[in-house]
C-alpha cells in the first residue's frame, strides 16, 4: 500500500450559519466527494480522518476512518485550528463547501413565522482555507473551486486563483455545466481532465497525491 501510514485530513459537505434559534442558511453540498475520497485514501493504506458535515449519510463510520461531524461553520473551524494544532498531517484535501457568508447579528430566539418580512444582513465569514498551513508551513493542501454553469475557460481561471491565492498543491475545479458534472485537477503546470464523475476524479485525485507525497 503507497500510502500506508500517511495521514489525510479530508474536509466534506455542507456548513451551516444560524440565523435565530431554529433556521439556518446551507448550501446544497452533498458531501459524497469527500466520502468518495475517504473510501480511496483508505483502501491505499492512509490514516484517514473525515470532518464531515450536517446530513445522513450511509457510509459514515466505515472501519479505517475516523469521521468527526460539525454541522455549523463555526464547529468547522474550531475543528480544523484543533485538529492541525494537535496532529502532524501529510496532507489536506479541503473538499467541504464552506459557508461564504453569515449573519452579522444571530437572533437569540425564534423569530415569529407572522412577520411579513425579514431582513437579514449577511457579512463574509473567514476563509479557513487560508489558515491550513499555519502550523505546517510544508503541508500538502488540496482545495476545491465550484463554479456553477461555468465553462471551460472560466472554471481554469477561478480554480487557478484560488490555488495562488492561498498557495495550494492542487485545485479540483469543478461545475456543474450542461447539467453534469465536470471537474479539472490544477497543479499550476498542468491541468489534469475533464472527469465527468466523481469517482473518477477522486482516483485520479489519489495517483496524483501518491505520486507527491
Amino acid at each position: 500500500m503507497l500510502l500506508k501510514g500517511k495521514k489525510i485530513l479530508i474536509t466534506a459537505g455542507p456548513t451551516w450559519v444560524a440565523i435565530d434559534q431554529a433556521r439556518v442558511i446551507s448550501n446544497l453540498a452533498s458531501g459524497e466527494t469527500g466520502l468518495i475520497l475517504a473510501d480511496k485514501f483508505k483502501k491505499l493504506g492512509a490514516k484517514v480522518t473525515l470532518l464531515l458535515g450536517p446530513g445522513n449519510f450511509c457510509r459514515v463510520g466505515q472501519t479505517g476512518i475516523k469521521v468527526i461531524r460539525f454541522k455549523y461553520f463555526s464547529e468547522l473551524a474550531r475543528l480544523l485550528d484543533k485538529t492541525l494544532k494537535d496532529c502532524a498531517y501529510t496532507a489536506v484535501i479541503h473538499a467541504a463547501a464552506v459557508a461564504d457568508y453569515q449573519p452579522k447579528k444571530i437572533i437569540q430566539c425564534k423569530v415569529s413565522s407572522q412577520r411579513k418580512s425579514w431582513k437579514i444582513n449577511l457579512v463574509p465569514t473567514k476563509k479557513l482555507i487560508s489558515k491550513l498551513k499555519i502550523y505546517q508551513p510544508d503541508l500538502f493542501t488540496v482545495g476545491f473551486k465550484f463554479q456553477p454553469k461555468a465553462n471551460k475557460e472560466a472554471l481554469l481561471a477561478k480554480g487557478n486563483t484560488l490555488r495562488r491565492k492561498e498557495n495550494l498543491n492542487l485545485v479540483v475545479a469543478n461545475s456543474n455545466n450542461h447539467n453534469g458534472y465536470q471537474a479539472y485537477i490544477l497543479d499550476g503546470l498542468n491541468k489534469y481532465g475533464p472527469f465527468f464523475n466523481k469517482t473518477k476524479m477522486a482516483i485520479y485525485l489519489c495517483k496524483l497525491l501518491r505520486n507527491q507525497l
